[in-house]
């Protein structure tokens, strides 16, 4: 009987491992690449109060090489506005990140030309697979006392293999 007992313990026991495991871990892995093209939005506006005013904000792109031993080469950061139209080429030529290293690109408050929708789209490589590198937009904005601030993160919309 007490063999029979821990066999169902032991059963048990694998069963929970096998289950919660892999769902405990999901999404934890570390995930290589050499090359990606990233979408990040960003709003140079917002909407407030009933009247639908909008809302200046400050933007900030931040970009950061998040591999240790790597550096990583940005080939372009491109800045659209609210209908898809190309407003700026920020790099004339590429952009080497020291592993660890980080940069930013800043868009005044009075910077409407983006709008609601606006997004820059950022391609980088790298000669070795590494850790993706960490691309999100701040958004800041402060009138009347009132203050907004928030994070959008960038999105891989293509994984480049060469």
């Amino acid at each position: 009987m007490k063999l029979e007992f821990r066999k169902i313990i032991f059963s048990a026991l694998i069963l929970m491992i096998t289950t919660t495991v892999p769902t405990a871990l999901a999404g934890t892995g570390i995930e290589l690449s050499k090359s990606q093209t990233i979408y990040v939005p960003v709003y140079s506006n917002v909407f407030s109060g009933p009247k639908v005013l909008p809302f200046n904000l400050a933007v900030m792109l931040s970009i950061r090489n998040v591999d240790i031993k790597n550096s990583i080469t940005f080939i372009s950061i491109d800045y659209y506005d609210n209908d898809g139209i190309l407003l700026k080429k920020y790099l004339e030529k590429p952009l080497e990140l020291k592993p660890l290293a980080s940069n930013h690109i800043y868009i005044k408050e009075s910077n409407e030309s983006g709008g609601f929708g606006a997004n820059f789209i950022v391609r980088w490589k790298s000669t070795n697979e590494i850790n993706a590198p960490i691309i999100e937009s701040i958004m800041i904005g402060a009138r009347s006392g009132q203050g907004i601030s928030f994070v959008s993160q960038g999105r891989v919309i293509s994984e480049n293999r060469e």
